[in-house]
């Protein structure tokens, strides 16, 4: 049986162009007790066709993923966005995932060559690191320009990544203003922006941007779990339900001690939640429970880390 959550295909045919359509896709589908969650807003084809023309403007790109889920929040287009631009991973929101895995995605890149540094925009934490890493990187060209008579050249920076991963924040962070417009929600910058950001670096802010399809349900599940897809285009209980399962295999006692129960070991992931809203009183008119409030509330405070630190991928289970 396929039931299908919701499905909107929007077709849009851009200016100037005969044979280039934009699309958006908008769905969840359980099949088999399996959530597929695709999004990939028409706008995203656009962003990403002007961020790789905007990148010949730039010295370094940095590449903020979630440190919860580094894999999923990997955007597998981005070795042809980035091309052969030296290249940063900046694990933001390191103070949510556990810092054990942490340190192993960080070894995980570095096998690969690629620095990646844990940092936290709203904090701060880390962004001096962060920094030197992009100083570092780009150290030689620096030189060649300033053997050139280019005196005081700015570094430019280009900040990318997924819907809600960070970057608008992270920008701000280093500006110390509100340069860049953020919200609590995936898909609100739609276009670049520069911003000077310390000493000598200007960043280009760029609209998050998927791809158009997820190589894998899971992919897709810790998309949503973490609030990079719109939550319009998912059954928010049954989201809620699949993280419950999710958390049973690893981090049990987190849920056990936030919500004060006893074991949820024989639970499914519905009856989790069932215990969640009797808990934390959410019951409607007549005494029901109330799932969407219930689903709603374990999702938000996964998401804001009052679950504890931690993190849904680790690279050994990604490599296998």
């Amino acid at each position: 049986m396929v039931k299908q959550r919701k499905l909107k295909k929007i077709h849009i045919k851009e200016k100037g162009v005969k044979t280039l359509f934009l699309f958006s896709i908008l769905y969840c589908v359980v099949k088999d007790d399996i959530m597929n969650i695709q999004w990939y807003p028409g706008h995203m084809v656009k962003a990403k066709r002007e961020i790789k023309e905007n990148l010949k403007l730039v010295d370094v790109v940095v590449e903020l993923l979630d440190a919860r889920i580094p894999y999923s929040s990997q955007n597998p287009d981005m070795d042809d966005i980035a091309g052969n631009k030296p290249r940063i991973i900046a694990l933001n929101k390191a103070d949510l995932a556990s810092e054990a895995v942490n340190r192993k995605w960080i070894n995980y890149f570095k096998q690969k060559r690629i620095a990646a540094v844990p940092i936290d925009s709203i904090s701060g934490k880390g962004l001096k690191e962060l920094e030197q890493a992009i100083r570092e990187a780009v150290k030689d060209k620096m030189e060649r320009s300033l053997e050139k008579g280019r005196i005081g050249r700015p570094i430019r920076v280009a900040v990318l990544g997924i819907p809600n991963v960070g970057k608008s924040s992270y920008i701000n962070k280093v500006a110390n203003r509100a340069a860049a417009a953020t919200a609590d929600k995936p898909g609100v910058t739609r276009t670049k922006q520069w911003v000077k950001a310390g000493k000598g670096i200007e960043m280009m802010d760029t609209p998050g941007v998927l791809w158009p399809k997820f190589d894998s349900p899971e992919v897709g599940l810790n998309l949503a779990f973490t609030g990079a897809i719109r939550g319009e285009i998912i059954d928010t209980i049954e989201l809620a339900g699949k993280l419950a399962e999710k958390l049973k295999e690893d981090y049990i006692q987190n849920v056990i001690q936030r919500y004060k129960m006893e074991s949820i070991e024989n639970l499914a992931g519905d009856d989790i939640i069932r215990v969640v809203a009797m808990k934390r009183g959410c019951i409607a008119a007549g005494g029901e429970v109330d799932f969407d409030r219930a689903a709603t509330l374990f999702l938000d405070e996964f998401r804001g880390g009052k679950l504890g630190r931690i993190s849904l991928e680790e690279p050994i289970a990604v490599e296998s």
